[in-house]
């Protein structure tokens, strides 16, 4: 009969096989180490799966891996073997169920070795994660002795792996002798023998340690900029800086009213307070005051600055005059002080005028969270405009192109008493700005202001003064001796088109394209009722554009009607449709996508804006179509893809029609790349183009 018990040595399992002849220990073979009985703790229910499943092993001792034989005396009875086999058996599960507490695995090791089981201890003793002392070590040195294996401990001893007390066990482990004295004092270990302790902290621990340093560093980082802020503040200028004492003088202004052309509203009203100042006695004398402030507005190059000059010109007095943004440089303070000097040297020589141009740079709408620094310019001068300290005969001027971004307090009566507002200039007036600058050049007799002046609808006065001096700059390039019709409208094409890119290579095919497709929109704009008058069409890439089809308003516009939407949309089409028509749908370009853009734009605009829908109705949602129901939202999008439809239907109409037009003209574009509107209407009446200047 065999008796078989399982036993743990470091993680390792072992069957200790009792028979009638003797004890032998097997270490489990590595398929059997992680049997379920044996993790789940039944520790005899492992011994019977190994027992069942390794009978031949057992029966066979020299096959196993390890395989050791104790002898037994024949006279020890079956009591005194289930007895040793209990209380074995309780010490090694207290000792598991406590890895780290050395004292039960010492009392493992002394039970092992008393039953004579030394290889236990020895693998038990090595094996990584289970505790020892001095008291496990000296029987880890005792189990090597009687195993036989000295050269294993003589090896310990060479390598100085353990240090005097150490070294003491072994060499009383060879006679078999050990104090209990030194055993105990040694467990508490020594300046020689430290004690190695490694902390291991909870991730809740370390998550608690790297916030209150976060907070920490936080709070430093905080406390660094308000004083950074604080400092930056409270600095003072010094007295003799280059920064603070920039110098103010007035400038003296040789500009006349008669020099300011396209804006005479705006003249009219700077007119008066020109005759203010000249004659203050005439509305002082029923109670009238000089108005302290006069704002200008409009868009860029529209004359304010050139309006501020002649007032003072005609007004003869001191003009003094800063931009917004030199009243604030890298030191604080400096905006609030220039202010201070330029309202004092304006006082000193009063009666005369102040010019701020572009004023939103200084009177931008203060909010919470600007710095101080940038609000002590502004403060400084609402005090100055309306304080407690009068400036009579002082008037201020600013110029701004954003009146709406202007702080309220800028603007309220009592300091900018007056808003002039400078709009850009009708064809009057357009007319009146290039009379002005063609004052100083050489002009041919072409030369037609009107026509140009209606040719240039959105000009600013100085987007027209340059179109002049461009004209005379190419004339020059030309070697021409006057400046003719020519020259202004290869500059007004280079202001309105861009640049021409001549070193542009293009295929054949896509020449084509460009043609029939430019032809498309000319036709439809020479032939839909209601579309803008033709201007000019050309297969020259320009700027972004390989070709362009440009129409011109006879006068400034101000509204649109439906008709005049309607055609805009088959102007927009007529490029798409042409080259569906000539090359196939399939082989449409992408060269219609700025067009068919403006064209949905337009529909949407009569839907949503214009009140142009009749399933819609007249309602303005233009900036509340997002808080419409999901249902008009889809009946604003149908009403859409109708107009556009309808726009398609008559756009392929009408070029199916015209189709001689449309292929005489394609060809006359390839041939001369530039026509203009009278060009063109010869061209699709069938006439030679004599005399044809290509612009």
């Amino acid at each position: 009969m065999i008796t078989s018990r399982l036993l743990y040595g470091g993680g390792t399992p072992w069957i200790r096989q009792l028979n009638n002849t003797g004890c032998r220990i097997h270490q489990l073979p590595v398929h059997s180490r992680n049997c379920n009985n044996y993790i789940f703790g039944n520790l005899f229910g492992c011994i019977r799966s190994y027992i069942t499943s390794n009978k031949n092993i057992l029966n066979k001792p020299e096959s196993v891996i390890k395989n050791y034989s104790i002898s037994i005396s024949n006279n020890d009875n079956d009591n005194n073997r289930k007895k040793s086999d209990r209380l074995l058996t309780e010490r090694e599960k207290l000792a598991n169920e406590d890895l780290d507490d050395p004292e039960a695995q010492a009392s493992l090791y002394k039970e092992m070795l008393r039953f004579g089981f030394p290889n236990y201890v020895v693998s038990r003793f090595e094996t990584q994660g289970v505790s020892s002392n001095l008291e496990c070590f000296r029987l880890y040195i005792e189990s090597l002795m009687k195993l036989g294996q000295f050269e294993k401990v003589r090896s310990i001893k060479r390598q100085k792996l353990f240090i005097d007390p150490y070294q003491n066990f072994i060499n009383d482990s060879k006679s078999s002798s050990i104090s209990n004295s030194n055993s105990k004092k040694s467990n508490f270990g020594s300046k020689k023998i430290p004690i190695h302790v490694i902390v291991t902290e909870s991730k809740l621990v370390l998550f608690v340690r790297f916030l209150k340093w976060s907070v920490f560093i936080v709070l430093i980082l905080y406390l660094l900029s308000k004083l950074a802020d604080l400092i930056d503040e409270s600095s003072s200028i010094l007295p003799n800086s280059e920064f603070a004492n920039k110098t103010i003088h007035s400038v003296k202004s040789d500009v006349r009213f008669e020099d300011v052309c396209g804006c005479n509203e705006a003249r009219a009203e700077l007119e008066e307070v020109v005759d203010f100042l000249k004659n203050p006695s005439k509305y002082e004398s029923l109670g009238g005051k000089l108005p302290k402030g006069i704002l200008i507005t409009g868009p860029p190059g529209t004359g304010k600055t050139l309006l501020a000059r002649a007032t003072a010109g005609e007004a003869g007095v001191k003009f003094f005059m800063m931009s917004g943004s030199e009243f604030d440089e890298v030191y604080v303070g400096v905006g609030a002080k220039r202010i201070r000097d330029l309202f004092t040297e304006a006082k000193a020589n009063a009666p005369a005028i102040i010019f701020i141009d572009e004023l939103d740079a200084v009177g931008v709408r203060r909010t919470t969270l600007d710095p101080a620094y940038t609000k002590q310019s502004l403060n400084q001068l609402l005090v100055e405009l309306d304080g407690f300290s009068q400036t009579s005969g002082i008037i201020v001027i600013g110029a701004t192109n954003f009146p709406e971004g202007l702080d309220k307090a800028l603007t309220r009566p009592g300091r900018f008493d007056k808003i002039v507002n400078v709009s850009l200039p009708d064809v009057r007036g357009r007319t009146e700005i290039l009379k002005r600058h063609m004052r100083n050049i050489t002009l041919d007799l072409d030369v037609d202001p009107v026509i140009l002046a209606r040719g240039t609808p959105g000009f600013s006065g100085a987007d027209l003064a340059n179109l002049v001096n461009q004209a005379a700059v190419y004339a020059c390039q030309n070697n021409a001796k006057t400046v003719n019709m020519s020259h202004f409208e290869w500059s007004k094409d280079k202001i309105l088109l861009g640049a021409e890119k001549k070193s542009m290579e293009l295929t054949k095919k896509t020449k084509d394209v460009i043609a029939y497709h430019e032809a498309g929109h000319a036709i439809m704009a020479l032939f839909t009722p209601g579309s803008v008058p033709l201007y000019k069409a050309t297969i020259l890439p320009r700027g972004e554009t390989l070709g362009i089809t440009f129409q011109l308003p006879e006068i400034d516009k101000v509204d649109v009607t439906k008709k005049e939407c309607l055609a805009r949309l088959d102007v927009y089409l007529g490029g798409r449709i042409a080259e569906e028509l000539i090359f196939g749908e399939e082989s449409a370009t992408s060269g219609c996508t700025y067009d068919l853009k403006e064209a949905a734009k337009t529909a949407k605009a009569m839907v949503t804006k214009y009140g142009m829908s009749k399933k819609v109705g007249l309602l303005n949602l233009e900036d509340d179509i997002e808080n419409c129901s999901p249902k008009f939202k889809d009946l604003i999008d149908n009403e859409v893809v109708r107009i556009l439809k309808e726009s398609e239907t008559r756009t392929r109409t009408l070029l199916a029609s015209k189709r001689q037009e449309l292929d005489r003209l394609a060809h006359s574009l390839l041939e001369y790349e530039t026509l203009n509107a009278n060009d063109i209407t010869k061209v699709c009446k069938n006439e030679e183009l004599d005399n044809l200047k290509n612009y």
